[in-house]
């Protein structure tokens, strides 16, 4: 009988401790400074399960999404479990690479909140990492899947310097896991569960969906999209969310060519609507409607430059289509791989006061004469972001002469063969400080003296007085030729791709260049903008697109 209660003792002592819970707390330090107002890792562990949470995901105080892990043991297969909101719960599994970690076991051993340690060493893309783990209370775990087949985790440093340290070890009787993990659990694919995961970090607003921008008299608007300039212009009212000083902006499009093998200049841009006239009309009653810019070389150029009553289309990434991407791929050349799309993403945090809690016209232009054109998508993210450069309340459109309505009789803009250039005047209502002028600049005229391939100074005055004067070149075209299928090739071993332009490369954004003007007072400005534009040569000609748009804070 004695024998009978010893057995039995020892198996409800056995049972007792391989269900005992124990959970951990660590925080993060940096060069072994602790780092201040950080959320700590938890860890729920016993013999059969391994959780990984946070302090705000345990009280269920977390802004979504967030994210929990368990390790099931014995087998080390992860699942993961993504909470996108309130009431989605996403989840995967993983059963492979906790068997895959290799590590380097070494003679190091120390302490850790009094448990003896030993040390590993993995790497991983090019990190070194230390796991400190120890086997003294018979389980394994960590904050981590790193290790969880060594014991339990108590330290796990990156490179000698990020280090992630237990602080404390306590018994507990219940998780309360069942409180958190309370919805039904959609379950899908690893690729799919991180997409997902990604995209709920940010707000996505959709534009255009693989949408055609070609030149057909069969283009027709519908009741989601205007199409304007034989199929050259796409239109759509986009609704902007209120957007948080602590939020970042960026436009996304992806191209591909649905038969036109050329380079051709595109851009994505807004409408403002707060004058009398807007780009709008011109887009519906004719270009020769606009407001007209002269500069006395004998021109008009409608719709550039802002006035009393108008203001000029701002543009929110000026980008220029590669050669033939996609459509063409069948060209073979040793040696390439040609990329399927071409994405264009820029940061336009800058334009933010002109969009946020705005119902507005967004758009998009490519210059083509081709049937079948271009194929786009367009949309724009919403990101809560620790990075904030600009920090201004105010965008005031001033002058964009890219003829977005070439197609539809809109002149080319050449009035930079003077030297009154492009001359604007516009009236502050009220101070404006750290003003700076967004400016975006290409040039144009593609033959062996045109401004494309020739380096001219833009020069830009500020009420008479020369600002900024800068030669706008790039010299990295060459690095997209994966981009250029249908790209010429030289007797000189050069693509057309390849070569050198002013301020533009085939299948690649433009950036603005941010001009500080400093504090400007209330009142009437000018701003002139000076480029010695090259002579024509016979029916070839030389242009420039340029965009200027006024920021700053009131």
């Amino acid at each position: 009988m004695l024998k009978s209660f010893l057995f039995n003792f020892f198996i409800f002592l056995f049972a007792l401790n391989f269900a005992q819970t124990y959970e951990i707390q660590y925080e993060s330090s940096y060069n072994g400074k602790v780092q201040p107002n950080q959320n700590p890792l938890i860890v729920w562990v016993n013999a059969s399960e391994n959780y990984i949470l946070n302090l705000k995901v345990k009280e269920q105080k977390n802004d979504y999404p967030f994210e929990i892990s368990k390790i099931e043991k014995p087998s080390n297969t992860i699942v993961s479990y993504g909470f996108l909101n309130s009431e989605n719960i996403i989840s995967t599994s993983d059963s492979e690479s906790i068997a895959k970690q290799n590590f380097e076991f070494t003679s190091e051993t120390k302490k850790i909140l009094g448990y003896n340690c030993k040390k590993a060493v993995t790497k991983i893309n090019s990190n070194t990492i230390e796991i400190w783990y120890t086997n003294d209370l018979k389980i394994k775990g960590g904050p981590s899947s790193l290790g969880q087949n060594l014991g339990l985790v108590l330290k796990i440093e990156r490179n000698g310097n990020s280090a992630t340290t237990a602080t404390s070890i306590k018994k507990i009787k219940k998780t309360g896991i069942e409180n958190i993990i309370n919805k039904p659990i959609k379950t899908t694919d690893l690729l799919s569960y991180k997409d997902l995961l990604w995209k709920s970090r940010f707000t996505t607003l959709k534009v255009f969906e693989n949408e055609i921008i070609n030149f057909s008299d069969q283009s027709k608007s519908d009741e989601n999209i205007k199409r304007f300039a034989n199929g050259t212009i796409i239109l759509k009212k986009v609704k902007f969310p209120e957007i948080s000083q602590g939020e970042n902006i960026f436009v996304e499009l992806q191209q591909q060519s649905n038969g036109d093998a050329y380079d051709r200049t595109g851009t994505v841009f807004f409408i403002p609507e707060n004058k009398s006239m807007s780009f709008f009309d011109g887009l519906e009653k004719g270009a020769k409607t606009l407001p007209v810019y002269e500069n006395g070389n004998g021109k008009q150029y409608q719709g550039v430059i802002s006035t009393e009553n108008y203001d000029p289309s701002v543009e929110m990434m000026r980008f220029f289509t590669s050669f033939g991407i996609d459509k063409f791929n069948h060209i073979q050349l040793k040696g390439k791989e040609w990329q399927m799309t071409n994405p264009f993403r820029q940061d336009i945090t800058e334009l933010k006061p002109s969009l946020s809690g705005k119902e507005i016209w967004v758009g998009t232009f490519i210059g083509n004469y081709d049937k079948g054109g271009h194929k786009v998508s367009l949309e724009t993210t919403i990101h809560k972001s620790d990075q904030i450069v600009h920090k201004n309340n105010k965008v005031i459109p001033l002058f964009n002469t890219t003829n977005i309505m070439e197609m539809a009789g809109q002149d080319y803009a050449t009035m930079f063969n003077n030297d009154k250039g492009l001359f604007v005047e516009f009236n502050l209502k009220k101070d404006l400080k750290n003003a700076q002028l967004r400016y975006i600049t290409t040039g144009h005229g593609g033959w062996e003296n045109g401004d494309e391939f020739i380096p001219k100074a833009n020069s830009v005055y500020l009420d008479g007085k020369m600002t900024f004067s800068f030669v706008p070149w790039r010299t990295d075209c060459g690095s997209y030729r994966l981009f250029n299928p249908a790209s010429g090739n030289f007797a000189d071993g050069l693509s057309s791709s390849d070569l050198s332009r002013s301020n533009w490369c085939p299948g690649t954004v433009t950036n603005p260049n941010f001009i500080h003007l400093g504090d400007l007072k209330a009142g009437k400005h000018t701003i002139q903008v000076k480029i010695p534009q090259g002579a024509p040569e016979g029916t070839s000609f030389s242009a420039w697109n340029v965009s200027g748009t006024l920021i700053g804070t009131e």
